[in-house]
């Protein structure tokens, strides 16, 4: 059991879900809120949380979308343990489940997903200074999976046309677009989240569906910040209404 101490209980979508995380560690902030406003999952449809934490995407996912199906995956087991206290305190236990295992190797039984979300490390292996604390250090930087393992993993947890969806570093679009080029997918998605109109993308979100043979597309993107350095209305209403970042066509997946 983890120490109360070493935790703290903040809020997302403007009080409608409450997580518990490490007060040292990693700390989930915005990119979970908007990785999981970008799905388009319907009711009655499975989603893979691949590299979980403790639980933010999830729930954040079942605030918008109640009736879907959520497992997480997570290798740490200090995080799985705070993901499953955190299914119980937004009282979603009964459709999040929470599976401790490394994305190299899923446990038994996971798989045949609609969808699968992930925030997968953002730094190369060896590419910079370290994290002191080892749980971050686990969360920022490549470990046993490089980024093209990771999206290999994350593809093949998915039924056919399936749709994979991912938010990381705008620096490493090249990267992802390498690492799904041969992986059996199509309609490759990009959107560009910007801090504010007068700056580069610091993030992107990608999809993609497995089995299909669209072409890319680059959509429209998304304006974090107003010139004093408030939340543009748009990004308010994802972050803190709930609102849906859908412009990936997902309504659209029917099959």
């Amino acid at each position: 059991m983890i120490a109360s101490e070493t935790l703290t209980e903040d809020s997302l979508l403007n009080g409608k879900v409450r997580l518990l995380q490490p007060r040292d560690g990693y700390r989930a902030a915005i990119d979970p809120v908007l990785l999981a406003a970008a799905l388009g999952a319907r009711p009655g449809e499975r989603v893979l949380d691949l590299g979980c934490g403790v639980g933010a995407a999830a729930l954040c996912l079942l605030a918008r979308c109640p009736d879907v199906e959520v497992d997480g995956l997570e290798v740490q087991e200090t995080l799985a343990e705070l993901a499953r206290r955190n299914a119980v305190l937004n009282a979603v236990e009964g459709c999040f489940g929470i599976h401790l295992g490394d994305a190299a190797k899923p446990p038994a039984g996971l798989g045949g997903y609609h969808h699968v979300m992930t925030n997968p490390p953002f730094f190369e292996r060896g590419s910079g200074t370290s994290a002191a604390n080892e749980s971050r250090a686990m969360a920022h930087e490549e470990k046993g999976l490089d980024l093209a393992g990771w999206l290999k993993a994350a593809v093949k947890l998915l039924r056919p046309k399936g749709r994979l969806t991912l938010i990381h570093r705008a620096e490493r679009l090249g990267d992802i677009l390498v690492g799904l080029r041969g992986r059996g997918v199509g309609d490759v998605v990009v959107v560009p989240l910007w801090p504010r109109a007068d700056r580069a993308a610091g993030r992107v979100i990608v999809s993609a569906r497995k089995g299909v043979r669209s072409p890319l597309r680059l959509l429209p993107g998304l304006v974090l910040h107003g010139e004093g350095g408030e939340f543009t209305p748009q990004a308010n209403a994802i972050l803190r209404g709930a609102g849906a970042l859908d412009p990936l066509g997902c309504a659209e997946d029917k099959s």
